[in-house]
């Protein structure tokens, strides 16, 4: 009972689900060939195995044991499959030159910004009216084509961190109980002191008095698994995010006042506050940051977070790109499915359809400490990619 009280408690984001399209793209040619690689196919295969074609012989690639931790050596290495042939070029990179993915990246986002830079100096026809009907609807599908290999892109990144922390993502989550390996020393230490003592708070909230069960089996709602986890992604963006400047402002002797006490006047004041619960408009709200003073140790991040007024607060509690949002949502349908939602005429949501899984309360602890990390590595490549390709509204 308290589990499921902790798990429906606020996390509301729905994950949609997103349409399927084929792009094309001949910016990785280069690359390819530097590899010796003479052409490319393209299979549905994302990142589990990706096929080269080459004037001879026909060879599969899967992933390599002795270069990441998998649970076998045609296991994927992520969840979601990558589409566009640039990402699946950057899932065979992943798996075979895992070191190359830098380079290869660089390259698509030169290519990026040239495609771009040129379709800008077009200019619009004047003439007819259905040149420029016809003009606008090209610019829209290699506007999205970009989008969606700068989605790809970002994903690759944050799937190659994973890799250089020797953590393997969480497959699709099936009906029977998991048994995946148990991560979570080397997750904690990818988050800094004072961003762990958060993460351990979040997981109280979540789990409870189970918070040190490991070994327990829970039946839950597969929905709202995936709920907890895509908030938790969310969760991890915005401590990643509030850390930086946290660490920044610790090292250069600038924090305000009071944040050392082990009581703070403003934690005490916003505990219960509604005022913060914001993210990206396309993706429902979360209470998390809004329960940060309320029933938890204090913590020198945290009274840093409640210090700030409502409005740095908001923007801080924003993903910044609708890329990132769109890689969250697909991410997490990838590891849980569709979800089959259905709204009853008094507009309730009736859940008869929804799966139920058995999971432990350690496998369940896994998956959220895996979420924080991947949204907080998915503010760093956010960055990282904006940096070179600017793509990020101000």
């Amino acid at each position: 009972m308290e589990t499921a009280t902790a798990l429906r408690s606020s996390f509301g984001t729905c994950i949609r689900p997103s349409n399927k399209t084929r792009n094309r793209s001949i910016a990785f040619a280069t690359v390819l060939n530097k590899l010796g690689f003479s052409s490319f196919s393209h299979p549905r295969t994302g990142l589990k195995s990706v096929s080269f074609q080459t004037q001879k012989k026909r060879s599969v690639v899967r992933a390599s044991s002795s270069s990441f931790d998998s649970t076998g050596p045609t296991a994927p290495i992520a969840p979601l499959e990558l589409e566009s042939p640039i990402g699946q070029f950057l899932s065979q990179i992943l798996i075979s030159h895992p070191h190359l993915v830098p380079a290869a990246v660089e390259q698509q986002l030169e290519q990026l910004q040239t495609d771009r830079d040129a379709e800008k100096q077009n200019e619009e026809p004047s003439s007819a009216s259905t040149d420029l009907v016809l003009y606008k609807r090209i610019a829209e599908v290699k506007a999205n084509e970009r989008k969606k290999t700068l989605e790809e892109i970002l994903y690759a990144l944050v799937v190659q961190k994973f890799m250089d922390a020797n953590v393997p993502l969480i497959p699709s989550v099936t009906r029977s109980v998991p048994t995946w390996p148990t991560q979570d020393d080397k997750l904690e230490l990818l988050h800094s002191p004072e961003a762990l003592e958060m993460i351990q708070s979040h997981l109280a909230l979540i789990l409870g008095s189970r918070v040190s069960d490991s070994t327990s089996i829970a039946e839950i709602s597969k929905l709202r698994v995936g709920q907890v986890y895509a908030a938790s992604v969310m969760y991890g963006y915005f401590l990643k995010r509030v850390d930086q400047r946290f660490q920044l402002e610790k090292t250069t002797k600038i924090l305000p006042e009071g944040i050392d006490k082990e009581t703070s006047n403003i934690q005490q004041h916003v505990a219960g506050d509604e005022r913060v619960p914001l993210t990206h408009p396309e993706v429902s709200s979360w209470s998390e940051i809004a329960n940060l003073g309320s029933g938890s140790k204090s913590s020198r991040l945290r009274n840093y977070v409640m210090s700030f007024d409502g409005e740095s607060l908001q923007r801080y509690a924003t993903i910044r790109s609708k890329e990132a949002v769109s890689i969250i949502e697909k991410h997490t349908e990838a590891l849980f499915g569709r979800p089959e939602i259905v709204i009853t005429p008094d507009r309730r949501v009736d859940s008869s359809k929804d799966e139920v899984i058995k999971i432990s309360f350690g496998g369940l602890r896994r998956l959220v400490l895996e979420a924080v990390t991947f949204g907080s590595f998915l503010w760093d490549v956010e960055s990282y990619v904006d940096s070179r390709y600017h793509f990020v509204a101000t």
